[in-house]
């Protein structure tokens, strides 16, 4: 009994550069912020500006080095997700145009004080 062995030939595999990429996904750009950071262990609030239906990322500023973070209270008219320890992203509810606000409770250590801090934001939707 003979045992057949197929290989397939290199030409059928495309080169590397033939291959067009996936288009990637936008990132979501930085909120226009006005902000009053205090150090780690005071709260903080600041004032940001996003249109309708839109999304943007909030960085958490206090200098030093965040340890953890949650979602404090809830906005009432978008949605807010925790991106990673540092950053959040705010998407405006589509079609409503007012105001919003929501709170980032952070843990973290600056050059000068440790602690945690209840930052609140309060959104102009347009």
């Amino acid at each position: 009994m003979k045992t057949r062995i197929v290989v397939a030939a290199m030409a059928l595999i495309p080169a590397v550069s033939d291959v067009t990429p996936a288009l990637s996904a936008q990132p979501t750009p930085e909120c226009s912020m006005s902000v009053t950071l205090a150090d780690w262990g005071e709260n903080s609030s600041g004032d940001i500006d996003v249109a309708s239906g839109e999304s943007c990322q909030i960085p958490i500023g206090i200098r030093g080095t965040v340890t953890d973070s949650a979602i404090s209270q809830k906005p009432a008219y978008g949605k807010l997700k925790k991106i990673n320890a540092s950053t959040f992203e705010y998407r405006a509810k589509a079609k409503y145009k007012g105001n919003d606000t929501f709170a980032i409770k952070a843990t973290g250590q600056g050059p000068k004080a440790s602690g945690t801090s209840i930052i609140t934001v309060r959104a102009t939707i347009k």
